[in-house]
């Protein structure tokens, strides 16, 4: 696989965010020169990468002709305007297929676009397609989807990450220079981290979740994946702020986050208090953790305290609990979300094959066919917990433990301005390594989901290889409303590791260059 598009500044397809829109600002590109190698990327790279489920060239084309044809005519454009972008799935997008992942939406031409897309197209970034995710963004693997697997550009046998591996595996394999994820208890973080590249879960409410195919509404954020801090600044600045078509959107701008990464890209973190999450493997000793993501965890610390942050150990004990909570919240949100999903108003119906055609017959007839194991595993676990004698016991309990962890973030952020941890406690496995054993899977999300029961924003970012040369991630959570504070020592920390280490991707194989 070769990266055949170049310009006189170099790839296109290699830049950051940021370096292309500079060069199309200054004009030394056009939006169709970057779109063009893009497309020409993803057309040598993804038959074995499967990035992506829908790529329309021709529109993705006549979206950057528009763009430079308002840059030639002398028009403001925003700063990103002519930056292609890739898209989950999961985010409902007018007249372009919007499948989840699930076969029960194959085919599925939305009428309107989400929030998020509509601030994009005005803020003309040029789509390139929709990405591959596990099915309604129940897995952690993205070997969940009901169209095939997407695998790691650092390893094409192994997994990178779910739900949204699509978003991650097309910025690490340079097929775009930005996605969109969604994270609902770590599904644009935990990609980031065995990808190499940078995903953030903003506050929840702070980008609009109006289009977004719900699986469960109090954990479900969509948010920026990015190659670097920069960059996932700035897209963040375009999607985020009120909607009022989403009412659990905060009033808030989205502003400050590119000026609060400019300062962080010193290195100075002087005056920064940064709490280390005892139960999110802070401990040298943490079980399940593995190794070479401990000890990076432990050079990434004493590099942020060289930089001059103050670390200090703090304990979240109803983190421990987090998990069990998050199992039986999401899917009992998830069973209602899907309900809808029935064979008589959209997407996939399947008639019994005999007797007669009622309504019930056909509701399990095209839930059975469309949707694949996972999905029915998550939505008979959430109908069990919201039954009757046992909604108390379980789904009523988890509320309570969710309670708790928030009061947890309030009391850690006393002590701390943001918090650290490992982003997932092992770098990518092997495809089909963990597809047997569920539970397996589910601890991938260990660290990264007390942020959505808590509502709290957090980012991954890029911390050095494992011994097979597989990147590891560095989890920092802030409190709510305070995602200027990732960005600044999201960039100090990749200004660090870049000054020890050199860039992550620099490293990739050769498999994605």
């Amino acid at each position: 696989m070769t990266d055949s598009t170049s310009s006189p500044t170099g790839s296109l397809t290699r830049r950051s965010a940021a370096d292309l829109a500079a060069l199309l600002r200054a004009g030394e590109v056009s939006a169709v020169e970057v779109a063009t190698a893009h497309l020409d990327r993803i057309a040598d790279v993804d038959p074995a990468v499967h990035a992506f489920l829908h790529v329309d060239g021709e529109d993705t084309l006549a979206q950057a002709r528009a763009v430079d044809a308002r840059r030639a005519a002398g028009e403001d454009l925003p700063e990103l305007a002519g930056v292609p972008i890739a898209v989950k799935d999961v985010v409902v997008t007018r007249g372009t297929p919007t499948t989840a992942g699930s076969r029960i939406l194959e085919g599925w031409l939305p009428p309107y676009d989400a929030t998020l897309v509509t601030r994009l197209r005005e803020a003309g970034l040029p789509m390139l397609g929709k990405t591959n995710m596990d099915e309604f963004a129940m897995g952690s693997s993205t070997e969940h989807s009901g169209y095939g697997p997407t695998r790691n550009p650092w390893d094409l046998d192994r997994i990178p990450g779910g739900s949204g591996g699509g978003s991650a595996a097309a910025l690490a394999a340079f097929e775009a220079p930005l996605a969109i994820g969604t994270d609902t208890g770590g599904s644009i973080r935990q990609p980031a981290a065995v990808t190499g590249t940078v995903g953030v879960k903003p506050t929840y409410g702070s980008v609009s979740r109006y289009g977004l195919v719900a699986l469960a509404s109090s954990l479900d954020q969509a948010g920026p994946c990015t190659r670097t801090v920069l960059d996932a600044a700035l897209l963040h600045e375009v999607i985020g702020g009120h909607d009022p078509l989403d009412s659990t959107s905060l009033p808030e701008p989205a502003v400050g986050y590119a000026d609060a990464a400019r300062q962080g890209l010193s290195g100075d973190l002087t005056g920064v208090r940064i709490g280390v999450v005892r139960e999110l493997g802070g401990s040298g000793d943490a079980q399940g953790y593995q190794r070479e993501v401990s000890a990076a965890f432990e050079r990434s610390v004493a590099a942020l305290t060289a930089a001059g942050a103050e670390v200090v150990e703090v304990s979240c004990p109803s983190f421990e609990a987090a998990l069990a909570a998050y199992y039986l919240i999401l899917p009992a949100e998830a069973s209602s979300n899907l309900a809808k999903f029935d064979g008589m108003r959209f997407g996939l119906r399947v008639e019994p094959a005999e007797g007669p055609v009622t309504a019930e017959r056909v509701m399990a007839a095209t839930r059975g066919a469309g949707f694949g194991s996972e999905v029915k595993r998550r939505i008979i676990l959430g109908t069990y917990a919201l039954s009757a004698g046992y909604y108390d016991a379980y789904y009523g309990s988890a509320q309570k433990v969710r309670t708790l962890i928030q009061r947890d973030f309030t009391a850690a952020f006393e002590a701390a301005d943001v918090l650290v941890s490992p982003t997932a406690p092992t770098t990518a496995f092997r495809l089909g390594e963990k597809l047997s054993d569920p539970l397996a899977m589910y601890l991938n999300d260990v660290a990264t989901i007390p942020a959505n029961l808590a509502g709290v924003p957090g980012i991954s970012v890029p911390n050095g290889l494992d011994d097979a040369g597989l990147p590891i991630g560095l989890q920092i959570l802030a409190p709510a409303r305070a995602d200027a504070r990732l960005y600044r020592v999201g960039a100090a920390a990749e200004t660090l590791l870049a000054r020890s280490e050199g860039p992550v991707l620099d490293r990739i194989p050769e498999v994605a260059r």
